[in-house]
């Protein structure tokens, strides 16, 4: 029973990643900012973030992120202190983009492309 388990799993595990939907995705050429030392931004609150894939990735009171770059779409911030991911069929590293005080979607540095989200979320960030 536990040798039909361990090769029926990786099966399962497959098809349910197959089912996920693929993260939407633009082309995007980051312009990198001319000074790599900027100040970094603390985020205020604790955030959920609702992804077009249906899943949820939270991004946490106190999270350090440093500005690197823009897009048409807004400002790039990378993660400080470690790795940010978003889900879809695959999981992406991503970036955040800003525009003013609003989450416009993602960067993701490992393709060179911008994920929207559905509608722009609220953040609240301070200055380290």
């Amino acid at each position: 029973m536990a040798r039909r388990l361990s090769i029926s799993m990786p099966l399962i595990v497959a098809l349910l990643a197959g089912c996920a939907p693929a993260v939407p995705v633009q082309d995007a050429h980051l312009n990198v900012l001319a000074s790599p030392v900027q100040p970094v931004r603390v985020l205020q609150r604790t955030v959920i973030v609702q992804l077009p894939t249906g899943y949820k990735r939270k991004l946490a009171e106190g999270s350090r992120w440093r500005p690197v770059g823009s897009l048409p779409q807004g400002e790039v911030l990378r993660p400080v202190d470690g790795i940010f991911t978003i889900v879809g069929r695959q999981v992406h590293e991503a970036y955040l983009v800003v525009s003013g005080a609003d989450l416009m979607g993602f960067y993701l540095p490992g393709e060179e492309h911008f994920s929207p989200l559905d509608s722009p979320l609220s953040l609240t960030f301070g200055e380290h």
